[in-house]
């Protein structure tokens, strides 16, 4: 039997943290993973983050799991893929299922990040080849190359089904709704905003009835619910779809945790039966730590966190690391991890349906949340549009940013200073209208959400110019020709593209520019080639 003094289970972006936070205070350690190849969801995940610099905010994904796999190996620490755990016992043994063979491993301190696993909904039809998870598209699609499918219908609006969403539409399917049984969006309304502009539909009380077909998916019927969740019968709509895509939660994958003996809880707000944990990670069992998704579902920024605290716990614990220097770095964590769960997606907000003003005051926009976009006369006053005579004199930021979301690099992107987020991370941009805009579109690309476009009324006489943000290939030449799609995606005007800007820095998000008619600049959010 090897002996480690680490030994991390899941090699995620909470494992991976762990271990690189262990292993740079000279502890060995190996990360035990069952996939082909390490990095958990983070290679998947081809949209940029949120948060602050510090988070890692308007970097994709995949290249965050990229950085975290070299800084892993620079610091020595053994990755063992093709590697399931299949018990943990007394003692912090393990037994590992290595490919074909079967070994034994005991570990000084023991973390726990397996992460989590996607929810579904049984329905007549449910079996048919054509129904999978949105994990399982995203790998199809970013992993892979495939298309999951050629019409598409969304059943769940939560940040995972609108990420997924916009992600098909990237890979080139189509997108027939995006249905939800609750009321109103569950995820972030900039990324049901973006899936909106392309003329997505957005359901709400709605379900699906089943899905039609005999071997494999030809079309689904959907629902309407009453406040109660009941269905409303005759209120049947088939749409003609050949795949359907269930994007419904996930549920910790806290199996071996249970197999521990640690004291578990049923936790509705952390996504189901959890580990109970001290503010470090550590669970019952003195050097069984628990981070990630296994121990409450969260956003992969928060993971990595998580990780970096339980890996710095169990330095101190071992004598790698000091008291005071254990103090400080957990003081940042802390208060790094607390930033991602301040706003009205935070966890004292967590599944509440009341709010109905922003922290400034402002009203919620309500058909954000029932249709995924914004009414162009819910913008006026927010803190991120300036005003009409400004946008006369030349071009000047739009911000369509209007939740308490823990976002701020379009602060950090304007070399002006014209857009400023001061106090907390969640509070609303604010666009300064003292200040002139250069018109360089970098806060236009580092914008998460893609939330911020650049409005020129003073063009050309009759006409504007709109820089929007642009992810769709292959990219229009300048002269295309297509439409303006307003905010829900209906046409609104004509439009010629007049500039398309991308660099390096801009990670591959083009800055798109195109004229438009005048009457159209606070309309026109998405540019269809014809």
């Amino acid at each position: 039997m090897k002996r480690y003094e680490v030994i991390v289970i899941g090699a995620g972006p909470a494992g991976l943290s762990a271990a690189i936070e262990a292993a740079s205070h000279g502890m060995q350690v190996v990360v035990f993973d069952e996939n082909a190849r390490p990095g958990g969801q983070l290679f998947k995940q081809i949209h940029k983050f949120f948060g602050s610099k510090e988070h890692k905010a308007k970097e994709r994904g995949f290249h965050i799991g990229e950085k975290l796999l070299k800084e892993a190996q620079a610091l020595g620490v053994e990755v063992v893929l093709q590697a399931t755990v299949l018990g943990i016992f007394d003692g912090k043994e393990i037994s590992v299922m290595i490919k074909d063979r079967l070994e034994h491993y005991r570990a000084n301190d023991l973390i726990i990040a397996t992460g989590a696993s996607e929810n579904s909904v049984p329905f007549p039809g449910w079996t048919l080849p054509g129904v999978i998870g949105a994990g399982a598209a995203q790998t199809m699609m970013n992993i892979h190359g495939l298309k999951p499918g050629n019409r598409v219908l969304m059943v769940g609006s939560g940040n995972v089904g609108l990420v997924v969403g916009y992600q098909l539409l990237q890979a080139g399917c189509q997108l027939a709704a995006v249905i939800d049984v609750t009321s109103r969006i569950g995820g972030y309304g900039v990324h049901a905003a973006k899936v909106a502009r392309t003329g997505v539909p957005f359901l709400m009380s709605h379900t699906i009835k089943e899905a039609c077909g005999t071997t494999r998916v030809e079309g689904a019927t959907i629902i309407q619910v009453d406040g109660h969740w009941q269905p409303v019968p005759g209120s049947e709509k088939h749409l003609e779809v050949d795949t359907i895509c269930l994007a419904v939660g996930l549920s910790p994958m806290s199996q071996l945790a249970r197999m521990s003996h640690c004291w578990m809880e049923n936790n509705s707000g952390r996504g189901g039966m959890v580990p109970i944990c001290n503010e470090y990670g550590e669970t019952s069992l003195p050097g069984v730590y628990a981070v990630g998704d296994v121990a409450g579902i969260e956003e992969a920024s928060s993971a990595m966190i998580q990780g970096r605290v339980a890996g710095a716990a169990v330095a101190r614990a071992r004598g790698y690391l000091g008291e005071a220097e254990f103090k400080d770095r957990y003081g940042d964590y802390h208060s790094s991890l607390g930033q991602l769960r301040e706003g009205m997606f935070g966890h004292k907000n967590k599944g509440r349906t009341d709010l109905t003003h922003t922290e400034e005051g402002y009203a919620l926009s309500r058909t954000l949340l029932a249709r995924g976009y914004l009414a162009e006369e819910e913008l006026a006053g927010y803190s991120g549009v300036c005003s009409g005579e400004k946008r006369k004199n030349g071009v000047f930021p739009i911000i369509e940013c209007t939740q308490n979301i823990p976002c701020n690099p379009c602060r950090d992107a304007c070399k002006q200073g014209c857009i400023k987020v001061s106090g907390k991370i969640t509070n609303l941009p604010v666009v300064d209208e003292s200040v002139s805009c250069t018109g360089c579109g970098m806060c236009v690309v580092s914008c998460p959400g893609q939330a911020i476009f650049l409005v020129d009324e003073s063009y050309a006489p009759g006409y504007a110019a709109v820089s929007i943000p642009y992810e769709f290939y292959p990219l229009p030449e300048v002269g295309a020709r297509g439409s303006a799609l307003d905010r829900s995606g209906a046409v609104v005007g004509e439009a010629e593209v007049i500039g398309v800007k991308i660099t390096r820095a801009m990670d591959e998000t083009a800055v798109l520019t195109m004229k438009v008619p005048l009457d159209c600049s606070m309309k026109a959010r998405f540019f269809k080639p014809l």
